[in-house]
C-alpha cells in the first residue's frame, strides 16, 4: 500500500461516513424510519442491497479456499441457496411485502397467537440477534483481517499480527456510526455504493489476472499441465470425491454432499422463506409488486454477475501461487500481485465497501430484532419513538462489541461459514409450510427452531459424530429436526380460528393448505400459487441456465454453455406463457 492508495481509502470511507451522517436525521424520525426506511425505498434500491447483503469481504476469500480445494463444484455450497432465492422473488416476496412486518420475528404473532406465540417471538429473536448475527460479524471481521495481513496494512500500522483485528476496530467503528445514526436508509443508499465498488474491483482483478497467464484458454492448459485440471470441474462424478487435500483437516467434496446441497440445504435452511435481512428490504418498499422486482434483480446480481469474476481469480491464483498453505489468502495476494498504486487503494476499497456493507446490515438487523421483538414487546409497550431509536442505535453498539470477541477466536472462513449454515439447519420446512398450510402452530415452529441447532452443535463437537461429511450432518439436522418438530405439531392443539382468520386476511396466501380458512371468511387468495411456482420454476432455469452457461465459457466446456443457454431459453418461453396464461 503506497500513500496513493491510502488516499483513495481515505477518500471513500470519508465519503460513505458523510454520506451515511447526511442521512441521519430521516432515520432519526421514527422506528419505521430507522428499520424499513418508512416503506419507501425504490425497489432498485432494496434489490441492490439485498445483493450487498450476501457479498462480504469474506465472499472472495472464501470462494478462493472452496476452488482450491474442491474445485468449481465446491461453490454449489452457496450456488444452491438460488433455489430458494428464486421461490423468495416469485412466491414469498408479496406474501412478505402484504404481512406489513418490520421483522420476521414479528410474523409469529401475525401467523400464531397467545403465550406459544410470544415465546417464540422472543426466542428468534435473541437467538439471531445475538449468537448467530455475531458469528456472521465476526468471520466477516476475520476475512478483513486476513486482508489487511495480506496487504501489509497492520504492519504499516505499526500492529502485532496476532493483534491485526485491531486494525478493523476503526473500520467497524466508521461503519457503527452511520449505520446506528441513520438506520436503514443510510445502510441501503451505501449499500448501492458500495456494492458497484465491490463488483468493479472483482471484475478488474479478474480480468488483470486472466491477461497476465495469457488469457482463458491459457489458464485452463496451465491448470492442466500442474495438476489441476479438476479444480475446472462443474460438478463431481457420482462416488467420487472432488478436491485436493492441501494440509491437514482440508475436506474434498464427496458426490453425497454435492447432492445434499442441491436437494436438502437450500429448504431446510433457515432463510428458506426468504426471512431474516431480506424480510427489511421486502418490507421496506413501497408494495408487493415492488418487493418481487426487488427480489429478482438480487437473484441475477448474485446468482450470475458476481461468482465468475471470484472464481476467475482462484483458478490463476492456483497457477502463480501454487505453495500458498491458506488458500482462502489467494484474493487479497493476487491484488497485491498485480495492481499499481492506487488501483490497489481502490479494489482494497471496493473490499473494504463489501465488508461494511455487510457489517451495517447485520448490525440494523439485529437492533431490529432486539428493539422491535424484544425490547418493545415484553420490555415497553408504550416507549416513544425517540426513546425506541436510542435503544436500536445502543443495540447496534452491543452487537458490534460482541460480534468483534467472537471473531479473536475465528481462523478459517470456509469452517465458520459451514458451521453458520448447519446450526441454521432444520427449520427451513416449517417456516415455508406455515405460509401454505393453517394446521402449522408455534410450538412446532419453536422445536424446529431448537432442534435444529442443538443436533447441529452434536455432529460438530461429539467426537463420534463430528468425522461425518457435511452432507451427512446436513441431512441430521434436516431430517432429525423434522422427526421432532413433526409429532410435536401433531400432539399440539392447532391454532385458534381467529388467529388463523386473522392471519389470512392479511396475507391471503393461496393453495389448498387455506381451504378450509378460506371458505370461513369468504375471501379469495391474493394470488394463484400454481402460477406462481410456474413462474418461479422459469425463472429459476433462466438464473441457473445464465450461471452455468458462462461457467461454460470460462471451463472450456461446450456442453455447459450449451446446456445452460437451453435452459436460460427454456426458462424465458416459460415464463412468457405463465404470464399469458395468468393475463
Amino acid at each position: 500500500m503506497h500513500a496513493l492508495d491510502w488516499l483513495v481509502v481515505a477518500v471513500y470511507l470519508g465519503g460513505t461516513l458523510a454520506l451515511g451522517m447526511w442521512l441521519a436525521r430521516k432515520g432519526s424520525a421514527s422506528l419505521a424510519e430507522f428499520l424499513v426506511g418508512g416503506r419507501a425505498v425504490p425497489w432498485w434500491l432494496a434489490g441492490a442491497s439485498m445483493a450487498a447483503i450476501t457479498f462480504n469481504v469474506d465472499t472472495p476469500l472464501y470462494v478462493a479456499g472452496l476452488v482450491a480445494r474442491r474445485g468449481i463444484a465446491g461453490n454449489w455450497e452457496w450456488w444452491s441457496f438460488a433455489f430458494a432465492h428464486v421461490l423468495m422473488a416469485f412466491v414469498l416476496a408479496r406474501l412478505w411485502r402484504r404481512a406489513e412486518v418490520m421483522t420476521d420475528a414479528e410474523l409469529t404473532e401475525l401467523r400464531y397467537g397467545g403465550r406459544a406465540a410470544a415465546i417464540l417471538r422472543g426466542t428468534r429473536a435473541l437467538l439471531f440477534a445475538i449468537p448467530i448475527n455475531c458469528l456472521g460479524i465476526g468471520y466477516g471481521m476475520l476475512a478483513m483481517r486476513k486482508v489487511l495481513l495480506a496487504l501489509g496494512v497492520v504492519d504499516a500500522l505499526h500492529l502485532p499480527g496476532d493483534a491485526g483485528l485491531w486494525a478493523v476496530v476503526l473500520i467497524v467503528a466508521i461503519t457503527l456510526a452511520y449505520a446506528a445514526a441513520s438506520g436503514l436508509w443510510g445502510v441501503v443508499t451505501t449499500d448501492f455504493v458500495q456494492l458497484v465498488l465491490a463488483l468493479g474491483g472483482a471484475f478488474l482483478i479478474g480480468w488483470i489476472a486472466v491477461v497476465d497467464v495469457g488469457g482463458l484458454g491459457a489458464l485452463r492448459e496451465r491448470l492442466a499441465a500442474t495438476g489441476h485440471a479438476d479444480a475446472l470441474r462443474m460438478v463431481p462424478r457420482p462416488g467420487e470425491a472432488l478436491g485436493v487435500v492441501l494440509r491437514p483437516g482440508d475436506a474434498a467434496l464427496p458426490f453425497g454432499t454435492f447432492l445434499a446441497y442441491l436437494t436438502i440445504q437450500w429448504w431446510s435452511f433457515r432463510n428458506a422463506d426468504g426471512g431474516g435481512m431480506f424480510v427489511q428490504r421486502l418490507s421496506s418498499v413501497k408494495d408487493e409488486r415492488s418487493a418481487e422486482r426487488a427480489a429478482g434483480l438480487f437473484n441475477i446480481i448474485n446468482n450470475v454477475v458476481r461468482p465468475w469474476p471470484w472464481v476467475i481469480v482462484a483458478l490463476a491464483a492456483l497457477v502463480v501461487l501454487p505453495d500458498l498453505q491458506d488458500p482462502e489468502m489467494a484474493y487479497p495476494l493476487m491484488m497485491q500481485r498485480y495492481l499499481p498504486a492506487g488501483l490497489l487503494g481502490l479494489v482494497f476499497a471496493s473490499l473494504l465497501a463489501a465488508f461494511m456493507s455487510t457489517v451495517s446490515t447485520q448490525v440494523n438487523w439485529g437492533a431490529s430484532y432486539i428493539v422491535r421483538d424484544v425490547y418493545q414487546r415484553f420490555v415497553a409497550r408504550d416507549a416513544g419513538q425517540a426513546r425506541l431509536v436510542l435503544v436500536a442505535r445502543l443495540a447496534s453498539v452491543l452487537i458490534t462489541v460482541l460480534a468483534a470477541a467472537a471473531s479473536f477466536a475465528m481462523s478459517d472462513v470456509g469452517r465458520i461459514f459451514r458451521f453458520i449454515i448447519l446450526i441454521g439447519n432444520g427449520s427451513g420446512t416449517v417456516l415455508l409450510l406455515r405460509w401454505f398450510w393453517w394446521r402449522v402452530n408455534a410450538w412446532a415452529e419453536w422445536s424446529a427452531l431448537l432442534a435444529g441447532p442443538v443436533i447441529a452443535l452434536l455432529t460438530t463437537f461429539v467426537p463420534a459424530l463430528a468425522g461425518l461429511s457435511f452432507g451427512v450432518k446436513l441431512a441430521l439436522t434436516a431430517f432429525g429436526a423434522l422427526a421432532i418438530w413433526l409429532p410435536v405439531m401433531l400432539v399440539t392443539a392447532p391454532e385458534r380460528p381467529e388467529v388463523l382468520d386473522r392471519f389470512y386476511r392479511k396475507a391471503r396466501p393461496g393453495g389448498p393448505g387455506w381451504r378450509i380458512v378460506r371458505e370461513r371468511v369468504g375471501l379469495a387468495p391474493a394470488t394463484d400459487l400454481g402460477r406462481d411456482l410456474g413462474e418461479g420454476a422459469g425463472a429459476l432455469a433462466q438464473v441457473l441456465g445464465a450461471m452455468l452457461a458462462l461457467g461454460g465459457l470460462v471451463t472450456g466446456s461446450t456442453a455447459w454453455a450449451l446446456g445452460g443457454t437451453v435452459a436460460l431459453a427454456a426458462g424465458t418461453g416459460g415464463r412468457r406463457l405463465t404470464r399469458l396464461g395468468r393475463g
